[in-house]
């Protein structure tokens, strides 16, 4: 009976699957500073609880050395259909000095199937800040997909030390076509706006970096 019960248990769900995504790996090409840009995810567990992975970051290409790092762990539970509650640890190699971070969030599909990301961060120093990623997907034909991305990102406090000031620090919004050669891999190509805002433009002025600017991109888009 008890062997019964598990394989009926295993058919229903209850076995562990692995996802790795890597949403985007793409060049940016603009007038300043060309970088190397990257964005992964993935999990492990069932369809209950699971364990996440995260990260992103930015490699300046002409000079050689990382602009930001980060890499998250996350536990994560599903309270909907369609929503997850995500809570861990968030650890940034750049820019320095380091920092690390408790995290809270929430990751799913809202209605119209636009994916939602949003994360609510507390550093080692004490400053609050927080991200939303948004994302919608748009079928042309069964290849070709046109898909429409932003990130905000944004603080409760000044953090010179890194360059983040309070209020809405930094915006991203992009728009990648891509062609998927299998569903697994994808090249495509695109344009992302970068603009900072507030005290965060104005310590990145100070430091001599490029607060706002326009990139073409182009980059692969894979999974398995």
């Amino acid at each position: 009976m008890a062997e019964a019960r598990a394989a009926l248990k295993k058919g229903h769900g209850s076995q562990v699957n692995t996802l790795i995504l890597g949403e985007r790996f793409e060049y940016q090409s603009n007038d300043n500073d060309p970088l190397t840009v990257w964005e992964a995810q993935g999990w492990v567990g069932g369809d209950i609880q699971k364990l996440w992975f995260k990260t992103e970051g930015e490699y300046e290409t002409e000079k050689g050395q990382f602009e930001e790092a980060e890499v998250q762990a996350l536990y994560s539970r599903a309270i909907s259909p369609f929503w997850d509650l995500q809570a861990g640890i968030r650890h940034d190699l750049k820019p320095d000095p380091s920092r690390s971070y408790a995290v809270i969030g929430a990751q799913g599909v809202a209605p119209y199937w636009f994916e939602l990301d949003g994360q609510l961060f507390l550093s080692n120093e004490g400053d609050i800040s927080a991200r939303l990623e948004a994302e919608y997907e748009l079928r042309l034909t069964q290849r070709l997909m046109l898909q429409p991305r932003i990130e905000l990102n944004g603080a409760f406090s000044d953090d010179d030390e890194i360059g983040v000031g309070s209020g809405l620090s930094t915006a991203a919004a992009g728009l990648r076509l891509r062609y998927e050669i299998t569903r697994q891999f994808a090249p495509y190509i695109g344009v992302s706006c970068n603009r900072a805002f507030g005290k965060t433009k104005d310590l990145a002025r100070a430091d001599g970096k490029d607060s706002d600017h326009v990139s073409w991109v182009a980059g692969i888009r894979f999974w398995f």
